[in-house]
């Protein structure tokens, strides 16, 4: 066995160098093959072993007439090669996935056309995630993962390649732009690897395959959830205007003012939308909102001055007040209405509550879709108090009366219909209840016998409760909750108790059911620091808002017949 695992790994090295794919390198060819038979020859060709040497000899022998005409021309990856076809960016889409595509995958690089499909289930980040390019440009999931920015993989890649990008096309943006005018034509340059679900306002999340990939979500794909236009601010004349009963001073900071007259402060802290995992509700019965699936949450390292310090500055006491108002600069273009909400002031005053008016996310400025130039960090919270591009900080003994607080982001009985629901009857969300998300398989995924998956199954997820309590375990199941396997947590684990504001990563690899052709489910669900657990269903949880779905994450795979 040892013979066999150290021959696989020399094959797994091989294939993943340029000359494994070339079919003129006749001795590489043979050196690849005996190494694929050393592989499975030291237990057999039976059953895995044989679709393993069968599947790698397909893969060492792939055409390599594009190779020929890359060398023949002496062009680097994604310049354009003479002689080759030329597709549109729609034809590209278009023939990328589906019936008319033939199942073929196909993506560009600078002015390239690449068939990817051959190389999906040797993709070492499994096919998942390359499988998000589909049909667009490589460039931005490559500037997330920038372990593919080399020579050696961009050369793998033009190996792949079939046609040029069409000459009229060949300069147009790959980001996903705002409108050309209207009051959202200010709006910044998005990373197409978000998955969009409404451009006006935009409103976007991360793909679930990548949540789990960083235990800091890189800013560009963090997701977004806007409700009006981005504001443009100049960072030169912004002020924070502090204020309210109870402030014995009232300040108008600057952005240096923050920067410099208060403590630098820095929070590790998730922050997920009330309506993530909205789609799992809507399946129950037709809810209002927008349609996330499970991407609306992020994790993000923020810095900035705390709010605390800041109020204290002001002379505010907590003994006067009950709640902080939090406003933010982006207004209504028809009404003139600001966004904005409140949180308790024990909250915004508590020297454990690490509140914050940040000005940083992961180490840099605030991009301009998470609140540039400041924004408040309210952990533990759900995101709808989070307010960004933040103007005002208002102490007051009443809550804020804005749409946002009083007329929206509430849960409400599954009795509840819009005929009958009173929004005054319910408290505003604050804290969010204990979640899980499964991020690996995806969805509706075939489990190959090659990777050994259909004996056993790797699920990796993330896994967060609101309030500050930390997740303590989930619980896998691949039997629709008949047996429960425990998840490692492998990252997130060491947070403060009452201050686990960050989610945890978490992996286990669980047996598949004996009976494990067709389609399977696969189940998780998380217990936090106070025992509380994710409920079994969406039933006795659905609202009419589709808000606070926490229930037991289900996805499923298929496995193929013996």
């Amino acid at each position: 066995m040892a013979r066999f695992f150290g021959s696989l790994r020399a094959f797994s090295r091989a294939v993943s160098t340029r000359s494994a794919w070339t079919r003129g390198s006749q001795r590489r060819q043979k050196q690849l093959i005996s190494l694929a038979a050393a592989a499975v020859g030291g237990i057999g060709l039976g059953g895995g072993s044989y679709y393993l040497y069968r599947h790698f000899f397909r893969t060492a022998t792939l055409s390599s007439w594009s190779v020929d005409c890359n060398e023949q021309h002496g062009v680097k990856a994604g310049e354009v090669v003479p002689g080759l076809p030329e597709y549109t960016l729609a034809e590209i889409k278009k023939r990328s996935g589906g019936e008319e595509g033939g199942g073929r995958v196909w993506v560009t690089y600078g002015h390239g056309v690449y068939d990817i499909t051959d190389f999906l289930s040797l993709h070492p980040g499994g096919a998942e995630k390359i499988s998000l390019a589909a049909g667009s440009a490589l460039e931005p999931y490559w500037a997330v993962f920038a372990n593919h920015n080399t020579e050696e993989v961009r050369e793998i890649l033009e190996e792949l390649r079939i046609g040029n990008i069409a000459p009229a096309e060949r300069n147009k943006v790959i980001q996903q732009g705002p409108p050309n005018s209207g009051p959202y034509a200010s709006d910044p340059q998005r990373s197409p690897v978000l998955k969009v679900n409404t451009q006006t306002p935009f409103n976007a999340e991360t793909p679930s395959v990548l949540l789990a990939e960083n235990f800091a979500t890189p800013n560009d794909i963090f997701y977004v959830r806007n409700h009006l236009p981005v504001p443009r601010v100049n960072p030169e004349s912004y002020r924070l205007e502090v204020k309210g009963e109870g402030v014995k001073t009232p300040l108008s900071l600057s952005l240096e003012d923050l920067k410099t007259e208060f403590p630098r402060h820095t929070v590790t802290a998730t922050i997920q939308c009330a309506g993530n995992r909205r789609v799992e509700l809507n399946r129950v019965k037709p809810v209002r909102g927008i349609p996330w699936t499970g991407g609306a949450i992020g994790t993000a390292e923020w810095s900035g001055a705390r709010l605390r310090d800041v109020l204290l500055h002001a002379g505010v006491r907590e003994d006067k007040i009950e709640h902080v108002h939090l406003e933010g600069l982006d207004n209504n273009p028809l009404t003139g209405e600001r966004y904005g909400g409140s949180i308790p002031a024990s909250k915004a005053l508590s020297p454990s509550g690490d509140c914050l008016l940040a000005y940083e996310m992961n180490g840099v400025d605030i991009p301009p879709d998470h609140g540039y130039p400041v924004r408040a960090i309210v952990p533990g919270v759900v995101g709808a108090r989070n307010v960004k591009w933040l103007a005002s900080v208002v102490a007051s003994k009443d809550e804020y009366s804005g749409f946002w607080q009083k007329n929206d982001y509430k849960g409400f009985s599954p009795s509840t219909d819009w005929n009958n629901v009173d929004f005054s009857t319910a408290p505003a969300i604050q804290e969010l209840p204990v979640t899980s998300f499964i991020t690996s398989p995806a969805d509706e995924s075939i489990l190959t016998e090659s990777s050994g998956e259909t004996s056993e199954v790797t699920l990796r997820g993330i896994a967060w409760s609101g309030g500050g309590r930390g997740v303590v375990r989930v619980d896998v199941s691949a039997d629709g909750g008949s047996s429960w396997h425990t998840a490692e947590i492998i990252a997130g684990a060491d947070q403060p108790y009452n201050r686990a504001w960050a989610w945890v990563l978490w992996e286990t690899s669980v047996p598949l059911p004996e009976s494990r052709e067709g389609r399977v489910e696969l189940v998780c669900k998380a217990v936090d620091r106070s025992y509380n657990v994710q409920p079994e269903s969406t039933g006795p949880i659905w609202n009419l808002r589709g808000c606070l779905s926490n229930a037991w994450h289900r996805i499923h795979v298929h496995i193929p017949k013996q």
